[in-house]
C-alpha cells in the first residue's frame, strides 16, 4: 500500500558494518547482566553504580552501531501514509491533523470546532501493537516459555515492536516508520545533564530506571540468542474531548495526574503549568518512642499507616487530607491520644483527623506545623543549587533540552520545599495568636457533617454521622441521607460517589438511633461508612 517501504540497514562511520565476534558481545552482556542484577549499593554510591553500569552500556552501543534498522526520510514525509493505512483500517481521520507544533514537537491540530465531551478519535483494534498481537507474532514462541516475559507487558511490547520493525512486511509499518528515532527522557540523557538531577527527588527513580532497563536488556539479549479507554462494542480505542477545541487549537492528551518528576522520567518533559506537581517525603512514627503503641493505633483506626511516603503539593493547603491527619497524630500527647482511643465519641473523632476545621488543640497545630516547615527547610538543604543559582543557570545561552528540564525540575522541587516552609510559618504564627488569644477551640459535636478535606478532589472522602428516628419510614431516611451525600464537596467531588449498597440492620443501640451502612467504590477503592 502506499508508497514503496524504504529500509536500510544502518552504515556504521566507514561505510562498513561493525564487525563484532559473538564471545566478545555475549562477554560485555554477561558483564552487564552481573552488574545489573547485584545487590543495591550503599547509600551515596548509587551515582558510582550507575556511571559504571552506563560505562557497559555505551561499550555496548559502540559495538553495535551500524546494525540498526532504520528508514530513510524524516517523519514528517511518513505521515501521508500513516493517515492514509488509518483511514483504510476504518480509524476516524477528520476534525484533526498532523501538524508541528514550535517547542512542542508534532501534535494534532483541530481543523474544525470540537465540542467538550464529543467524541473525535477511534481506532480500531487491529490497528493496536498489544501484548495479543505479540503473541500472535513471530514473538509467540518465546512469550510461551518465558515467564519474566509473560510478566511484563511492556517489555513485551517494547521486543514486539521491535521484531515488526526489521520486518519489510509488517502491516505496522505505516504507523513505526513515523516514531522517533530518539526521546526526551532521562534515558536518552548525557551523563553530564542526568549530573543536573543530582539531589533532586527524581534522581533515585532515573537511575532505578536506567540499571532496570539495561537488565532487561542483557537478560532478552541472552534469552534471544539461545495500554486510554476501550469500547468493547465498536472493537475500538476512542478518545473524547475533555474541553472545547477552536479550529487550529492544538489538542492534548490528559496523562493523569503525574508530578513534574513523572513527567521528566517516563514522558521527557516538564509541564509549567502543573497544576498536580508535588514532592515526596517519607515520615514514620519511631518504634523505638515511648507513644508508639497508641500512635500506632490511632493512625490505623484511621486508615494510615505509622510509617509512609507521602506528597507535598503546590497548591495550598500544600498537604492532604491523610498526611494532616498523620501529623496530627504524630504531634499528640498522651492525654490527647487517650481521648481519641477512649474518649467521648473517639470513634467518630477519628474522622475529624483530616479536617482543618477540627484541630485538635492549638498546641498541637503550632508543633505539626513546626514540624512540617522544618523538615522541608531539611529537604531543601540537601541541594547543592540554590532556586537562584537554578534561575540562573536557565538564563544562560547554550543550554541543552536535557538540561534545562533537569534543572526546571529541580527548580520545581525547590520552590514547592520553600512554600511548604512558607506555609508552615504562616500557619505556625496563625496558630500561636489563636493560642495566646485565648481562642476556643472548635469542638466537633455528633450532628456535624464533614468532609474531609484534600488538595485533590478525587481524594476526599465525606464522612456522614446521621441521627435516624426510631421511628418512621428507614427508607426515605436512607434516601434522604444520599441525597445528602450526593450534594456534598466541590471541584466534582459528590459526582465521583456512587452507592452500591445500602443495608440497614435496623437495631436499636439503646440510645433511639438505628444504623445504616452505605458502601461506595470510587476508582480502585472501597469505603464502608457507617450511618448513624
Amino acid at each position: 500500500m502506499g508508497k514503496k517501504s524504504r529500509v536500510k540497514t544502518q552504515k556504521s562511520g566507514t561505510g562498513a558494518m561493525a564487525v563484532v565476534s559473538p564471545k566478545e558481545m555475549m562477554n560485555l552482556i554477561s558483564e552487564l547482566l552481573q552488574k545489573c542484577s547485584s545487590a543495591a549499593p550503599s547509600p551515596g554510591k548509587e551515582w558510582e553504580e550507575y556511571v559504571q553500569i552506563r560505562g557497559l552500556v555505551e561499550k555496548i552501543r559502540k559495538k553495535q552501531k551500524g546494525i540498526s534498522v532504520i528508514f530513510e526520510g524524516s517523519r514528517e514525509e511518513f505521515f501521508p501514509e500513516l493517515m492514509a493505512w488509518a483511514q483504510e483500517s476504518g480509524a476516524s481521520c477528520e476534525g484533526f491533523e498532523i501538524s508541528n507544533f514550535a517547542g512542542e514537537g508534532f501534535g494534532l491540530r483541530a481543523t474544525k470546532d470540537i465540542k467538550a465531551e464529543e467524541l473525535f478519535l477511534w481506532i480500531p483494534r487491529k490497528m493496536l501493537m498489544t501484548v495479543e498481537s505479540a503473541k500472535n507474532s513471530v514473538l509467540g514462541p518465546l512469550y510461551s516459555q518465558d515467564r519474566i516475559l509473560q510478566a511484563m507487558g511492556n517489555v513485551t511490547l517494547a521486543l514486539h515492536l521491535l521484531c515488526e520493525r526489521a520486518d519489510p512486511s509488517s502491516p505496522w509499518l505505516p504507523y513505526i516508520k513515523t516514531l522517533p528515532g530518539d526521546y526526551d527522557t532521562p534515558l536518552y540523557y548525557e551523563e553530564e545533564e542526568v549530573r543536573h538531577l543530582l539531589s533532586t527527588q527524581a534522581i533515585q527513580d532515573v537511575l532505578s530506571q536506567y540499571k532496570n532497563t539495561a537488565r532487561q536488556y542483557a537478560y532478552f539479549y541472552k534469552v534471544i540468542q539461545i495500554t486510554t479507554g476501550y469500547n468493547l462494542e465498536d472493537d475500538r480505542c476512542e478518545c473524547v474531548a475533555l474541553q472545547d477545541y477552536k479550529e487550529n487549537d492544538q489538542i492534548y492528551i490528559f496523562y493523569g495526574t503525574r508530578s513534574n518528576a513523572e513527567f521528566v522520567i517516563h514522558n521527557g518533559f516538564f509541564f509549567q503549568e502543573n497544576a498536580h506537581d508535588r514532592v515526596k517525603i517519607k515520615l514514620g512514627v519511631s518504634k523505638s518512642e515511648r507513644l508508639y503503641a497508641m500512635k500506632a493505633e490511632v493512625l490505623a483506626r484511621a486508615g494510615i499507616p505509622s510509617s509512609s511516603i507521602f506528597a507535598l503539593h503546590c497548591s495550598d493547603p500544600p498537604i492532604s487530607a491523610q498526611l494532616l491527619a498523620f501529623l496530627r497524630v504524630f504531634c499528640m500527647t498522651e492525654e490527647e491520644l487517650k481521648d481519641y482511643l477512649v474518649g467521648e465519641h473517639a470513634i467518630n473523632k477519628i474522622f475529624t483527623l483530616g479536617n482543618t476545621e477540627f484541630p485538635v488543640s492549638w498546641d498541637n497545630e503550632i508543633k505539626l506545623w513546626t514540624f512540617l516547615g522544618t523538615r522541608a527547610a531539611l529537604l531543601l538543604q540537601t541541594y547543592k543549587t540554590s532556586s537562584q543559582d537554578d534561575q540562573c543557570a536557565l538564563e544562560k545561552p547554550g543550554l541543552s533540552l536535557h538540561s534545562r528540564v533537569a534543572i526546571q525540575l529541580r527548580l520545581a522541587e525547590k520552590q514547592i520545599l520553600e512554600r511548604v516552609v512558607a506555609s508552615g510559618k504562616a500557619k505556625r504564627l496563625h496558630f500561636q495568636q489563636q493560642q495566646e488569644e485565648g481562642a476556643p477551640l472548635p469542638r466537633y459535636e455528633e450532628s456535624d457533617i464533614a468532609l474531609l478535606e484534600n488538595a485533590e478532589a478525587d481524594d476526599k472522602l465525606p464522612i456522614i454521622l446521621r441521627k435516624l428516628e426510631e421511628e418512621g419510614d428507614d427508607q426515605a431516611a436512607v434516601e434522604q441521607v444520599l441525597a445528602q451525600v450526593q450534594q456534598l464537596g466541590h471541584g466534582g467531588a459528590a459526582r465521583d460517589l456512587a452507592p452500591l449498597i445500602v443495608n440497614g440492620d435496623g437495631s436499636n443501640n439503646g440510645r433511639g438511633r438505628r444504623w445504616f451502612q452505605v458502601h461506595y467504590c470510587r476508582w480502585d477503592r472501597k469505603k464502608e461508612i457507617r450511618f448513624k
